[in-house]
């Protein structure tokens, strides 16, 4: 094993989480303003960064210094009818300077070894797409 965290949640959404290595992790509804990170937002963190980190690394394993981005975005969805919810997660992934097809076979190369892309790999309410490269944008602006 490389490396263990654990997770504990005992105040459900609105709250603070624990971590193992001892980080807060301050919770909030999506549908409020209070300070917080959401489930949605935690899964669309967790599948950019470790998708982008995959990339990233087969591209310097090619000698390829080219700048990588991906982009998840994570709705929450009402089940018709049924008293649940799910997500609908779309994934986008780039890599500058190559063609589509050179960037596609790069990206499903790491949607295959990415740990967050293989909890992910069954769902059907999961897509991921290879896009061209555009210089990506600051989202918080």
């Amino acid at each position: 094993m490389l490396y263990s965290v654990t997770a504990l949640n005992h105040q459900g959404i609105n709250g603070t989480a624990q971590l193992s290595n001892g980080k807060p992790v301050p919770t909030s509804h999506p549908l409020n303003d209070q300070p917080g990170f959401n489930p949605e937002e935690l899964l669309a963190l967790a599948w950019s960064t470790c998708l982008n980190a995959t990339i990233e690394a087969l591209l310097e394993a090619r000698g390829l210094s080219t700048k990588s981005a991906v982009s998840v975005t994570v709705d929450l969805v009402k089940e018709p009818e049924q008293a649940g919810y799910y997500f609908q997660v779309l994934g986008q992934a780039s890599i500058q300077g190559l063609s589509l097809d050179e960037a596609q076979a790069i990206v499903q190369e790491a949607d295959q070894r990415c740990p967050v892309s293989k909890l992910l790999a069954q769902a059907k309410t999961v897509t991921l797409e290879t896009v061209s490269w555009t210089d990506p944008i600051d989202l918080g602006e």
